[in-house]
């Protein structure tokens, strides 16, 4: 008697796993929300080839995506409307800094792509002086960038370079001449006058200013549950796959985008960006801490931060895994 009801015991605990893991398996996947900076366009294929090549769903996961401002995209982060945004470290750096409790995850660019720009022979920093730079406006990594560079070379804005906020027309304002330089993107208004047939000259901005680029930022609360490490896995792998085969990543991704939202010759300029030394020993999307130190420093000199900011406190490293298939 005593071995029958121990066989039925057994069995009624092999059918209730596996009532459990057939639930499991075909429970609902979790909707989760995140933010991608301005309209769909090509420097966000990673994230739309992680959810068309099923990436998030291997994980559990069934994507959302929101187009934005991170101006506006960050306030539906903090209300819990949206759970990641896509953004430039500074975002995160600058809302953590007022209060705010979030952290930027993960990097998709492992360099700044901001860079100095003209037609006109442009050779070091200090062919800045006298000059008139245009810059979107006072605000953001560009302009973060823009002042270290010009520090870098013992140059004051205003009475050696002048600032000119000419928002997201700097293609325009270079080749009209509107102004002498513009800061804008090594993949992507470079990019379009170098097809264009147009003789390029830009300034590296990376030495004054070796910030990682933009990544994904996330709500702290998040970072206590394993969603945001099965959100950083999916994008890790939307990140190899675009720097493995631009070609295909950008046919995958083209749909959502649309014909007018980039070309694959910017998608190309874009995936270098994605990978270096740091990112071979510690996986596609880790952040470099020496870049993080630096930059942060560059934001305390500039009077961004208070003097006792550590880098640390706006990133983390610990979501990104190593190998990823």
């Amino acid at each position: 008697m005593k071995r029958a009801v121990l066989t039925s015991l057994a069995l009624l605990a092999a059918a209730s796993a596996s009532a459990q893991t057939t639930s499991q398996a075909t429970a609902a996947p979790r909707t989760v929300n995140i933010g991608l900076g301005y309209i769909p366009n090509v420097q966000f294929t990673p994230f739309y080839v992680a959810d068309t090549l099923g990436y998030f769903k291997a994980e559990g996961l069934n994507v959302k995506y929101q187009h934005g401002f991170v101006s506006e995209l960050m306030p539906l982060l903090l209300q819990g409307k949206l759970d990641f945004i896509v953004g430039d470290p500074e975002d995160a750096v600058f809302a953590r800094n007022q209060g705010a409790q979030v952290k930027y995850i993960m990097a998709m660019y492992q360099k700044i792509p901001v860079t100095v720009f003209s037609t006109k022979p442009l050779n070091s920093v200090a062919d800045l002086k006298g000059k008139t730079l245009g810059i979107p406006g006072p605000f953001g990594s560009t302009y973060n960038a823009v002042q270290a560079l010009i520090d870098s070379a013992g140059l004051k804005e205003g009475s050696d370079v002048k600032l000119a906020s000419i928002g997201f027309t700097q293609l325009d304002a270079v080749r009209a001449g509107r102004v002498d330089a513009a800061a804008g993107y090594i993949n992507n208004e470079v990019v379009q006058l170098r097809s264009a047939g147009t003789r390029v000259y830009t300034l590296d901005v990376t030495a004054a200013y070796p910030m990682v680029g933009v990544g994904l930022i996330t709500a702290d609360k998040n970072l206590k549950t394993d969603l945001a490490r099965k959100v950083v896995r999916a994008s890790q792998r939307g990140l190899k796959f675009t720097v493995t085969d631009p070609a295909r990543a950008f046919r995958l991704a083209q749909p959502t985008f649309g014909a007018g939202g980039g070309t694959l010759d910017i998608l190309r300029a874009s995936t270098p960006l994605m990978t270096g030394a740091y990112t071979r020993t510690n996986g596609i999307g880790a952040s470099d801490p020496s870049a993080w130190n630096k930059a942060v420093a560059a934001l305390i000199k500039q009077g961004n931060l208070p003097a006792g900011a550590k880098a640390t406190d706006f990133y983390t490293n610990t979501l990104v895994s190593k190998t990823i298939r």
